[in-house]
């Protein structure tokens, strides 16, 4: 049968593996704050000039002031959750230096629906002419046909699953008409119907 380990061993591995986690805890959150920050420009140079270094209160040059000692100087370590900045300093955020108030652009939307392109008008070409447009602004563009019936208007049919497809799609045609895809159209794919010029 196996000897069991001394308690004192159990408490004493214990502590270590405890004190482990919290030294990677406490490091995993430095490094997550350093990361969300944008990385800076080595090209670009800080408008603010370098504060020059105060004779009377520089600790080089007046070795009676040492901010570890002095109990008026600020702390240089991590301020804990609980305390407060100084109602007299200004707080910084990240960013606000270099890029201001600028607003970071919108996310780019991907058109990830196959699309085909029918004419249903008498403008000879008008299908093709579409999809070039469509395929030049991302969107896979798998076939372009004539379309026979009455369709009163420009109309983008579309399956349920790709109605914000579909919505991207009428927004980059300038399109009002949108409607649930019907019989003979697929249903795995987004169908525009042309009744004139866009």
């Amino acid at each position: 049968m196996p000897r069991a380990l001394p308690s004192w061993v159990v408490a004493v591995c214990a502590a270590l593996v405890v004190g482990a986690l919290v030294a990677f805890v406490v490091s995993g959150e430095r490094g997550a704050d350093v990361s969300a920050s944008p990385p800076a420009d080595s090209d670009a140079e800080d408008p603010r000039p370098a504060p020059e270094p105060d004779p009377e209160t520089d600790p080089e040059t007046d070795p009676g002031t040492d901010p570890r000692t002095d109990p008026g100087a600020p702390s240089a370590g991590p301020r804990g959750a609980g305390d407060k900045p100084d109602d007299n300093r200004p707080t910084k955020t990240h960013g606000s230096k270099k890029h201001g108030n600028k607003k970071a652009p919108p996310p780019v939307e991907r058109r990830t629906a196959y699309v085909e392109v029918y004419n249903n008008s008498g403008l000879t070409g008008l299908a093709g002419d579409t999809a070039a447009v469509l395929q030049d602004s991302g969107w896979r563009v798998v076939a372009t046909d004539n379309w026979y019936g009455a369709i009163p208007a420009n109309t983008i049919y579309y399956p349920a699953a790709l109605r914000a497809q579909a919505a991207l799609l009428a927004r980059d045609l300038g399109v009002d008409r949108m409607m649930p895809a019907v019989a003979p159209m697929s249903f795995d794919r987004i169908t525009v119907i042309l009744t004139g010029t866009l």
